[in-house]
């Protein structure tokens, strides 16, 4: 929380009714910046009414109308980019927002970037996303306005994806071999990132929000067979194996592709490196991948 005598500005979060961008405007009204002074940007007036019934201004607009987004960056001091989820448009879409945020006067940019081993994008099992991530950073860098680049690890939350909803008869049936990440959640994020808005500090830096520890699916395997009460294995099968099984399933071909791609990330220990920038920011250790898996898989 904040003294009377603190001076707000004005921020705005896009993709604000999204997952992320919504717990981060939640937890900057909780951290005490005034609703007066929070905008967020979205598509759809409609899925923004409880954001709107908060004091929130609503600005409607989307990556691929720069004119909308030149107009929704007006008066804005700090812009928080949430990365688009569109990837084969989501490099030009960043580019819009970093042009008309330099347009517009925004006087500091924060992005919810990705943590990597290497930024050698090309060689990555998940290239394009990679690009478009390393892209967008080098248009911020270069763009003149103050920064703050989040590198955000991959959410704890995705990993129920990755091991499908019949886990508990299957095993762990991914393709990952004993490669580590440092998972951590989006909740705990999403705060980390208002704490960093709020805080007005961190201008020109790179933040990285991984766990403290990183774990295998051996790891997650083993962490569930805890939660659930039974043995869990873990399946380590070759990537033509685990491909075939999701087409076998029924499991869209894009999918199917994606999902190879990733767990061949996984493997490589792309996201592996831990950081301790979270837990400073959050001011207590960040929520475990066990203490998640236990609030998912125990009910």
């Amino acid at each position: 929380m904040f003294n009377d005598k603190q001076i707000f500005y004005m921020i705005l979060v896009t993709g604000a009714t999204g997952h992320f961008g919504n717990a981060v405007i939640e937890f900057l009204l909780k951290k005490g910046v005034p609703a007066s002074n929070i905008s967020a940007l979205a598509r759809d007036s409609a899925k923004a009414e409880a954001l709107k019934a908060k004091g929130v201004t609503i600005k409607i607009g989307d990556y691929d109308n720069y004119s909308a987004l030149m107009q929704a960056f007006k008066g804005v001091d700090q812009l928080l980019l949430v990365s688009g989820s569109d990837l084969e448009k989501r490099g030009k879409q960043h580019e819009n927002v970093v042009k008309a945020a330099v347009e517009a006067g925004v006087k500091h940019i924060y992005y919810t970037s990705i943590d990597r081993k290497s930024d050698n994008a090309e060689a990555s099992p998940i290239a394009l996303v990679m690009k478009t991530h390393l892209d967008t950073e080098r248009h911020i860098k270069s763009s003149g306005m103050a920064y703050t680049l989040l590198r955000n690890n991959i959410y704890a939350d995705m990993i129920p994806m990755f091991l499908g909803e019949q886990v508990a008869n299957t095993g762990v049936f991914f393709p990952a071999g004993e490669g580590k990440v440092a998972f951590a959640t989006r909740e705990n994020m999403a705060e980390a990132t208002a704490a960093v808005l709020a805080s007005r500090e961190h201008q020109n830096k790179e933040l990285v929000f991984s766990n403290t520890d990183s774990i295998s699916f051996g790891d997650i395997a083993a962490m569930l067979s805890d939660t659930l009460g039974t043995k869990i294995p873990y399946v380590n099968p070759t990537a033509e194996d685990f491909a075939q099984a999701l087409s076998s399933a029924g499991v869209p071909a894009p999918i199917v592709t994606m999902s190879v791609e990733w767990a061949e990330a996984f493997k490589q220990g792309t996201f592996s490196q831990t950081s301790t920038d979270l837990e400073k920011l959050l001011g207590r250790k960040p929520t475990t991948v066990k203490e998640y898996l236990s609030g998912v898989y125990s009910s």
